[in-house]
């Protein structure tokens, strides 16, 4: 069978790619105004931080795995609610950490110290509410991951163009 890859998958593996990128690199490499790693050392050990790197790279290496198998052609349901609900979760990760708290104060009062002292010195363009003030690197990543999760859906509900 002929692949027929479309825009959006290639957007959505150019959009996890950017968000792996985003795994591998946050907490070891130096990016300027965008990260404060011997901030993050301070509150988080050497294994802490290998561990979430491996589990978090992980998951994106799995969905980018199943991306590249089924790419072009059609996608089996359970593919298609895997790429969905999976990522999800994730996102829902970044709303219960940072968004919640941010907009609604909600867990704000527990994270608020660690976050200053982890991300007090990176960028930001958003103002600083109930304490916590979501960096540029973060807003990117989550936003990448939504824009992921909103193409994979319309990958799933859309139908490839029939074989002439």
């Amino acid at each position: 069978m002929k692949r027929e890859i479309r825009v959006s998958e290639i957007l959505l593996l150019m959009g996890y790619s950017f968000i792996l990128l985003f795994m591998l690199s946050h907490d070891w490499i130096p990016l300027g105004s965008f990260n404060d790693i011997e901030a993050i050392r301070e509150v988080k050990t050497v294994k802490e931080l290998v561990t979430v790197t491996i589990i978090n790279a992980g998951q994106i290496i799995l969905l980018m795995g199943i991306i590249i198998a089924f790419i072009g052609k059609k996608y089996p349901i359970w593919i298609k609610l895997w790429l969905i609900i999976h990522p999800s979760c994730i996102f829902a990760g970044a709303l219960i950490a940072w968004w919640i708290p941010y907009f609604f104060g909600y867990g704000a009062e527990a994270r608020a110290e660690s976050y200053e002292q982890m991300f007090g010195n990176t960028h930001t363009f958003l103002p600083v509410l109930n304490g916590i003030a979501p960096n540029t690197i973060h807003f990117l990543f989550h936003l990448t991951l939504l824009l992921c999760i909103i193409l994979t859906i319309y990958i799933s509900l859309t139908s490839r163009k029939k074989e002439e």
